[in-house]
């Protein structure tokens, strides 16, 4: 055998013996390193492109939410319309200079009954239907169901109710009478606490 093929055998010999080795040095490193894992109560999991906490939450309209304040709202509403239209027949000169019922309550030009009075003050009482905390909730629960609570409508949903209150100003002629003004501010209050609680819940969430 000439000393090329001597050299070339031990280097295939050296190889392969290196190659042998090696894998036995790494299944030696594998099996120690799973020991130690295991030992330790540790197991290698491989990492996930996206988190379920890093996934974007769905937000979906409350249907049956919504259904039942609409609901109650228009029975209310209708009961509050039977009312004032009961006191406007007894005033039928007074109604007929009117426009609308808007425009008959927006004049003060009428009596009230004792009866329909104590009603009315009823309602609009701080703990009454028509009163600011009970109105300025359910506005705040519409809104909330029609956007399934999506933080990030929040300034859209003030946005609406500010359009819909200047629109109700139109309608009826002028400034609301002070209980609505009143329920206007608290409703905008509401909407600054959503807002800060969001807000907390944004940054505790990425601590």
């Amino acid at each position: 055998m000439s000393v090329n093929g001597v050299t070339n055998a031990a280097s295939d010999v050296y190889s392969k013996s290196y190659t042998s080795s090696t894998a036995k040095k790494a299944e030696t490193t594998a099996a120690e390193t799973n020991k130690t894992a295991n030992d330790n109560g540790v197991v290698y999991e491989p990492s996930k492109t996206e988190s379920a906490s890093s996934a974007k939450k769905t937000y979906k309209p409350d249907q049956k939410l919504i259904a039942k304040l609409k609901s109650d709202a228009e029975a209310r509403t209708s009961q509050l319309r039977s009312l004032v239209e009961s006191m406007m027949s007894k005033q039928a000169n007074t109604y007929g200079k009117a426009n609308d019922i808007w425009s008959f309550l927006a004049s003060g030009n009428f009596k009230v009954d004792p009866a329909t009075r104590a009603q009315a003050q009823a309602d609009i009482a701080d703990d009454g239907y028509w009163g600011v905390e009970q109105t300025s909730g359910r506005i705040i629960d519409f809104a909330t169901a029609l956007t399934g609570g999506d933080p990030d409508k929040i300034d859209e949903m003030r946005a609406a109710f500010e359009k819909g209150y200047k629109q109700a100003e139109a309608k009826w002629g002028g400034s609301l009478p002070d209980i609505s003004k009143r329920t206007y501010d608290a409703v905008l209050k509401k909407f600054d606490q959503m807002a800060e609680e969001a807000k907390n819940t944004a940054v505790g969430g990425n601590d």
